[in-house]
């Protein structure tokens, strides 16, 4: 594994349950900013069998980010409302409640 993606993961098994982080917040707290889309390609690159909680992970309207097989999106979505994350009529979820703040945890170091 490089340690892009590696750092990535990092900040992503930090993600309380219940909770979500957007893109760019992983991308930030990995000391990569203004590299979302590095953290979707490192997302998508993990395996099915993976202890990575990939699936509270969204964009920064709070949504499910569309992909290439859709079923992962129901997934996603399922995962999200087992861990009681709730989702309004337009399919976002609100980031002010259920927004990860990661200033609560302690950084970890790289």
């Amino acid at each position: 594994m490089n340690r892009t993606y590696a750092r990535i993961y990092a900040v992503v098994k930090r993600i309380p349950k219940g909770r979500v982080a957007t893109y760019g917040q992983v991308a930030v707290l990995a000391r990569m900013p203004r590299r979302a889309r590095q953290v979707g390609y490192a997302l998508s690159a993990l395996t099915d069998q993976s202890d990575i909680p990939w699936h509270r992970v969204v964009n920064a309207k709070g949504e499910i980010s569309r992909r290439k097989n859709p079923i992962y999106e129901d997934i996603q979505r399922a995962l999200l409302k087992t861990e009681k994350v709730r989702f309004d009529t337009a399919g976002r979820i609100n980031l002010a409640r259920f927004g990860w703040q990661a200033a609560a945890s302690a950084p970890k170091r790289f």
